[in-house]
């Protein structure tokens, strides 16, 4: 089954036009879904205009070397590798599900575009790549789902508790799932006709959704990163104040109130709410 490319067996009864069509359909929606949602949260204006509002108050200036330098680092650091999550769980499922994605979407255009017929030798490493991209998303889907989520796992609500804010994960979700039981039941007739169905249907809802979903935040994501490094780098820091050592004379001259309530040697806080896990409900 996993060299198996199931889109040249489904080019027996649907034209490959047709499903070439629904993928350049599917990302029309994409794009139109995430302008909307910009354009609706104006986030695209809140982005600029708190970026002009830093430099107003940046300290220094930075070079063009620099930025070029924070942008390798967003684009190594927060977008390939996901190092803003400190839970080591939170992050290697975000990982397989990210990758996962990424991969069956694009093995699944690769193939349409392709190899989407029955003449078409597809090759086994590409059809490999599209099952277990599904197989990578469900891993750390399902991981994130029934383990992970904060409502979950902090608030004990059950995992069937569905909201609007979980339209991404779940369309997601059921996306990669039934293309893996489509794939896995073909020449089953009306079992394999059933997942391709939900398949489709779960695709259309994850992709013509985005403004209702959170789609769009994976756009927004790198390039939030990268002003926040932009922003410690010029010294504006976001108007938020620098980070000091309490017990430097020089710093408890300049406040004052440090020795006044918390002694000339203030000592160390810990780690706070990230102590021990939330698991209080």
């Amino acid at each position: 089954m996993i060299t198996n490319n199931p889109f040249a067996e489904l080019s027996a009864t649907i034209p490959e036009f047709a499903m070439q069509a629904y993928v350049v359909a599917m990302f029309l929606l994409v794009i139109g879904g995430t302008v909307l949602d910009m354009l609706h949260k104006k986030s695209a204006q809140y982005f600029f205009e708190n970026a002009k509002k830093a430099e107003k108050s940046a300290k220094r200036t930075v070079s063009g070397g620099e930025k070029v330098s924070i942008a390798v680092s967003t684009l190594t650091s927060e977008v390939l590798t996901s190092s803003e999550f400190q839970n080591t769980r939170r992050r290697i499922s975000h990982l397989f599900t990210m990758y996962g994605f990424i991969i069956f979407v694009a093995s699944t255009a690769w193939m349409i575009f392709g190899y989407a017929s029955v003449d078409a030798a597809t090759p086994t490493w590409l059809a490999a790549a599209w099952h277990l991209g599904a197989a990578s998303l469900c891993f750390g889907g399902y991981w994130f789902w029934f383990f992970i989520r904060v409502d979950v796992v902090s608030e004990g609500v059950n995992w069937y508790d569905l909201r609007l804010a979980d339209l991404f994960i779940v369309s997601c979700l059921m996306m990669a799932t039934f293309a893996l039981l489509w794939s896995g039941t073909m020449g089953d007739g009306n079992l394999n006709t059933l997942f391709f169905a939900l398949f489709i249907l779960a695709s259309t809802t994850l992709f013509s959704t985005v403004m209702w979903s959170k789609f769009a935040h994976m756009f927004f994501k790198p390039a939030a990163a990268y002003q926040k490094k932009i922003t410690k780098a010029d010294g504006s820091r976001e108007n938020l104040p620098a980070d000091f050592d309490l017990t430097d004379p020089a710093v408890q001259a300049e406040f004052p109130d440090i020795p006044q309530y918390m002694g000339a040697n203030p000592p160390n806080m810990g780690a706070g709410i990230r102590r021990e896990s939330p698991n209080h409900y």
